[in-house]
């Protein structure tokens, strides 16, 4: 297992059958990238309590954070939270604290505290909830074994408020020291097949470095890639020196083989 590996685990019928599409694992995929961590697995299970149980235990095996979306709601499929303590071999308790969080929710809509709305409450022994600012179900912070896990609800509005509030400061104050840097170039007239001879020479100047093209237009009749250079080192600087120097290569290689059939501009690398 590297320092610093991250997993993102998508839970929903509603993913896999293409209803929904998953932004939330993109979504946090750049959060947890920019943040140094090494993105290694997006998985996507039903809500199944054997599937979910099973993916958990595997992260837990191979990844230093671990973060879940999904199934933290009160309907009988919202089951995360609970297959969670199922994956470490504890039985779930009502966290206090998170009950309160619900109860308060609730209440405050002249709602009252049902079975269902006390489930989103249960957590493995030694939890912490994490207050939901835009819904009901808190997220879920668990250390085990020298790792985070992150349980989170599905609604991106209610994921990214926990996320950004709560969840980011620990990731950033406990997280690798890994920066990130990116450049992104575009280049038109020269076909994908053409340009890949090029990205495997840059990508060759530091293991650090990743090249990866991403065509937009037609291959031959009217080509358009976007390339996407980055790298992560341990100081920023040079991580930021290592994109600048192989974005400076990659147009010397691109003008000397193709000269003006390609034609080279920058844009803003994605987020």
């Amino acid at each position: 297992m590297g320092k610093g590996v991250a997993w993102i685990l998508s839970v929903g019928n509603e993913l896999l059958i293409g209803r929904v599409v998953n932004t939330n694992a993109a979504w946090l995929a750049s959060k947890l990238t920019h943040l140094g961590y090494s993105v290694r697995r997006v998985v996507v299970v039903p809500d199944e309590e054997g599937d979910i149980v099973e993916v958990f235990r595997e992260a837990l095996g191979r990844a230093d954070v671990v973060i879940s979306t999904g199934g933290l709601g009160p309907t009988p499929d919202d089951i995360t939270n609970l297959a969670f303590c199922k994956a470490l071999g504890v039985d779930p308790v009502v966290n206090q604290e998170a009950l309160r969080m619900v109860k308060e929710k609730y209440e405050a809509r002249g709602y009252p505290l049902t079975p269902e709305r006390e489930k989103m409450a249960m957590m493995p022994p030694g939890a912490k909830p994490l207050p939901n600012p835009a819904g009901t179900a808190p997220g879920i912070l668990y250390e085990h074994g020298g790792r985070v896990v992150v349980l989170l609800p599905g609604v991106p509005r209610e994921m990214e408020a926990i996320f950004e509030g709560y969840v980011e400061p620990v990731l950033r104050s406990r997280g690798p020291p890994v920066y990130f840097a990116e450049q992104e170039l575009v280049v038109r007239g020269v076909p994908e097949a053409d340009v890949a001879p090029v990205i495997r020479e840059v990508m060759r100047m530091d293991p650090a470095l990743y090249v990866k093209s991403h065509p937009k237009g037609f291959e031959v009749e009217t080509p358009l890639l976007h390339i996407h250079i980055y790298a992560s080192a341990e100081d920023r600087r040079r991580a930021e020196a290592l994109v600048e120097a192989a974005v400076g290569r990659l147009k010397q290689l691109l003008i000397a083989k193709f000269g003006g059939r390609a034609e080279i501009s920058t844009t803003q690398a994605p987020r």
